[in-house]
């Protein structure tokens, strides 16, 4: 049953003014999976539900919304399950909104994007859960330069995963994470310390996939504040360092129909895992959605002896160098990264895997060997597909592809395409220290 504004808002009203809470953050996520939202008084709420908090369109990447007109205003309209008291800020209190313009659902919001998508998986009794796990970097700003480096200048270690001295010297800030998370409704599982310098994992409970990107968001808030007070700069930049892996973004994906597990079911799974892999291209716009995502997508020897991202379009049981890694009643998806918006990653992937269920698509046989040990002309004669290795080539996939197409709405698709395509551009005609370094005098 829908709970109307006017019977959620002196209720909730009250219970947050007791907790001490004055403020709300309306908050939305833009088309490059940024936060952004405003403060609102308490006393607003009512307003927040009912019509949201209005933003000037045109200042919101993404939307193409006009500068005058009634479609010049986008309204954040609050999702009242999404309140929730933000330890991390006294007396401010996060609550989620979805895009509106003209009185109307915004076919650009990307919240509203994977709305559609749950609603579709709705429509046959079904819900997606995902498990997101983010890795981060905790860094520095190197004096004088535009770079970065790791907060811990001890952190040296050539194969850092799971470290237990560089580890408990971040003690302090992962503690109030956990904490503020915890706090916040979250349930945290385990942090560690990943395969790169500075870098972390923190992963929190599965749950419904729109309710897992709500809490993607929230992770982000926390992490990005509490950093800051700390000094340190939180930093989900896919790969920061040449000669070490990046950070990824994993969904560990199963599908339910109500209490049952449809992923028990081996081909339903085959055929969702066979629709993923067929539109694997257009989703890694999606999924690595930066210039610097496809300098962690690649083959090769880093300082710990691995990568750990993929780079070739296959499947296999416990593989960890293939696209997904199957496990019993459920599979992760191990392209997404660290800049990933966790709405349209999540679109994607349902409306791919939607599309191999309803077309039987057959993934191809399982793959249990090392895919960064085979070479590229066995990987050739086993008919292994490879990624994009470009963000140029991944935005003229996503432009060719129907599928996405229809998924993100006519309006999201061509500006992601458009932005995408000049972020590539912009890179590609950057000239780099690396280049004055070999060419400066070459000739």
């Amino acid at each position: 049953m829908k709970i109307e504004p006017a019977a959620f808002t002196a209720p909730a009203r009250e219970s947050l003014a007791a907790q001490g809470v004055h403020t709300l953050l309306v908050q939305f996520t833009d088309v490059h999976g940024v936060a952004k939202g405003k403060l609102v008084p308490l006393d607003q709420l009512d307003a927040v539900l009912r019509d949201g908090a209005g933003f000037a369109g045109p200042s919101i990447w993404g939307t193409a919304l006009p500068r005058t007109g009634p479609r010049a205003e986008y309204y954040a309209r609050g999702d009242a399950g999404t309140l929730q008291a933000l330890p991390w800020m006294p007396g401010v209190a996060r609550i989620v909104g979805d895009g509106f313009v003209a009185g109307q659902a915004f076919d650009a919001c990307p919240r509203q994007v994977l709305k559609r998508q749950v609603a579709r998986l709705a429509e046959r009794g079904w819900t997606l859960q995902t498990g997101i796990e983010p890795e981060f970097f905790l860094m520095k700003r190197q004096r004088d330069s535009a770079r970065y480096l790791p907060v811990d200048d001890a952190d040296r270690l050539d194969k850092p995963s799971y470290d237990l001295k560089s580890l408990p010297r971040q003690a302090g800030f992962l503690h109030a994470l956990r904490e503020a998370l915890e706090a916040a409704g979250l349930q945290v599982l385990q942090i560690d310390h990943e395969d790169a310098h500075g870098q972390y994992e923190l992963n929190f409970l599965h749950d419904e996939a729109l309710r897992s990107a709500d809490h993607l968001m929230l992770f982000k808030l926390a992490a990005h504040h509490l950093a800051e007070q700390d000094g340190a700069v939180f930093s989900m930049m896919p790969k920061p360092f040449a000669n070490q892996p990046g950070s990824g973004l994993h969904f560990h994906v199963s599908l339910w129909n109500g209490e049952r597990c449809l992923f028990d079911d081996e081909p339903q799974m085959r055929h969702f895992i066979g629709g993923v892999l067929v539109h694997s291209a257009a989703l890694c716009a999606l999924a690595a959605p930066t210039v610097n995502s496809y300098k962690r997508l690649v083959v090769g020897e880093s300082l710990s002896g691995t990568s750990w991202a993929p780079a070739y379009v296959a499947h296999g049981p416990n593989n960890r160098t293939a696209l997904v890694r199957t496990l019993p009643g459920r599979f992760e998806w191990r392209v997404p990264d660290a800049s990933a918006n966790p709405y349209l990653a999540t679109a994607g992937l349902i409306a791919a895997g939607l599309d191999g269920i309803d077309r039987q698509l057959d993934p191809g046989p399982a793959c249990t060997d090392d895919l960064f040990e085979l070479g590229l002309a066995e990987i050739r004669r086993r008919g292994i597909g490879l990624l994009p290795q470009s963000l140029g080539e991944a935005a003229d996939a996503l432009e060719a592809s129907a599928l996405m197409r229809t998924t993100l709405g006519e309006t999201l698709h061509l500006e992601f395409v458009r932005l995408k395509r000049a972020e590539w551009i912009e890179y590609a005609r950057h000239v780099s220290d690396w280049e004055h370094a070999r060419y400066g005098a070459a000739f």
